[in-house]
């Protein structure tokens, strides 16, 4: 018997007209209602982000991926939606922010890649002005409009007036005011890890979404394309790096990993929260963002961790710490009660929370060959250190001076987060290789 060809996915962005309006939430419950109707769902966010990709591969049961026209590129970001069509029934990408905000935008990728839009409408304080928002989002860019998922709906009353006001657009979906709400701290989601019954939450939004299964099955399919993967030197082949990886480290691109397998890395992991030291045989150390600003007096405890990275440092370990591993790295950090806790002391400084947003956007790390590793940054600290930067990084949108990147030894430490596809060979020098 011939298996018959796979014919395609159905795809589609989730966005809205701005954050807060509940992409996050309507993306991992039509996740999980297409995954438990046996569809099999792959979804990708849009943009740079950490946290909302861990609750929404929760949601789908797979890895989610970043697609961003500038960070990834159209080229890797065309590979991976191909190489997910050929696979999956269902294909969500998650939007960032507003749909038509940032350059490139939600509204770009969408366009680039002929992706309709789901726009997601918080209708808790609305009923038929729902039409004028969803004919804005169509009409601006404009972009295919699939249809509108209204969030937040009072009544089957409230449902039918938002049904009516969208004329020729089609509502696929309405979820009600959720009574178990995805908590969200200041960078975002709380990571899936710290939610109490996560799948409990995940399954009542699966079931309290009411979707129209023939508007879906009614949705154009992306076909199958034959995607080829750039080899990839083996400028890592033969070395260990070792990942932290906990709730105080947990901010790491799979695309980074992968890459970094790829490269002929061995990967090994470590939780410092659980005064784990430095494995005895890493090559390198990675030492990603995260929430070190929660997890202070943990930090502060494990003295066989810290013990560790400065003799890990001492011999010459290559380190590379992004944000919050930068941040663990500091003499010291002070968090938003003004207390102030002793950190590893690898890099001289002091780290200070804000309350106040204090670094955000697309930015690129120039590289010694004139290239870039493009990335972005998002912090809400700041660091007073004597230390001279060996570099800065580029403001994408300006092209003005950005984040400094730390040079003490072995150790490159910024509150830049880079994505290390956008220049393999880049990132393979950060971790030793190629040399």
């Amino acid at each position: 018997m011939v298996t018959p060809a796979h014919p395609g996915a159905r795809v589609v962005m989730v966005a809205a007209m701005s954050s807060g309006q509940g992409k996050t939430t309507v993306t991992a419950a039509l996740a999980r209602r297409l995954h438990k109707l046996g569809k099999r769902v792959r979804v990708f966010k849009c943009g740079p982000d950490f946290v909302d990709p861990m609750l929404l591969e929760s949601a789908c049961g797979a890895p989610v991926y970043n697609l961003d026209l500038w960070m990834v590129g159209r080229d890797e970001c065309r590979r991976r939606l191909q190489e997910a069509a050929r696979d999956a029934d269902a294909i969500l990408v998650e939007g960032v922010m507003g749909l038509y905000d940032g350059a490139p935008s939600s509204a770009d990728l969408a366009r680039e890649f002929g992706i309709p839009v789901l726009a997601v409408l918080d209708a808790s304080a609305m009923a038929q002005t729902a039409g004028a928002v969803a004919q804005g989002l169509r009409d601006y860019g404009p972009v295919q409009l699939a249809g509108v998922v209204a969030n937040r709906i009072a009544s089957s009353g409230h449902a039918a007036m938002v049904k009516e006001s969208l004329r020729d657009i089609p509502l696929i979906g309405t979820l009600p005011r959720q009574q178990h709400a995805l908590p969200e701290r200041h960078l975002g989601l709380v990571l899936p890890g710290e939610v109490e019954e996560l799948h409990r939450i995940l399954d009542a939004l699966a079931d309290s979404i009411e979707f129209d299964a023939a508007a879906w099955d009614a949705l154009p399919l992306l076909a199958p394309a034959p995607s080829v993967a750039a080899p990839v030197e083996q400028l890592l082949a033969g070395r260990t790096v070792a990942i932290a990886r906990d709730p105080a480290f947990g901010f790491v691109y799979p695309a980074n990993v992968d890459l970094l397998e790829a490269m002929g890395a061995r990967i090994t992991y470590f939780a410092p929260l659980s005064d784990d030291p430095v494995p005895d045989d890493a090559d390198a150390v990675y030492l990603p963002g995260g929430y070190p600003e929660l997890h202070c007096a943990a930090l502060t405890a494990a003295t066989r961790w810290r013990d560790s990275i400065r003799a890990a440092h001492a011999r010459g370990v290559t380190i590379v710490a992004e944000c919050g591993g930068m941040m663990a790295l500091a003499d010291g950090l002070t968090d938003i009660d003004g207390r102030r806790w002793d950190m590893a002391g690898v890099l001289p400084g002091e780290v200070t929370m804000q309350k106040r947003l204090a670094g955000l956007g697309m930015h690129a790390m120039p590289t010694p060959d004139g290239a870039e590793i493009r990335g972005h940054t998002f912090h809400y600290s700041l660091l007073a250190t004597a230390v001279t930067p060996q570099a800065h990084t580029v403001r994408q949108r300006t092209g003005g001076q950005g984040e400094a990147v730390y040079r003490v030894g072995s150790l490159t430490a910024s509150y830049f987060h880079g994505y290390f596809p956008s220049h393999p060979r880049a990132a393979a020098a950060l971790f030793g290789g190629g040399q």
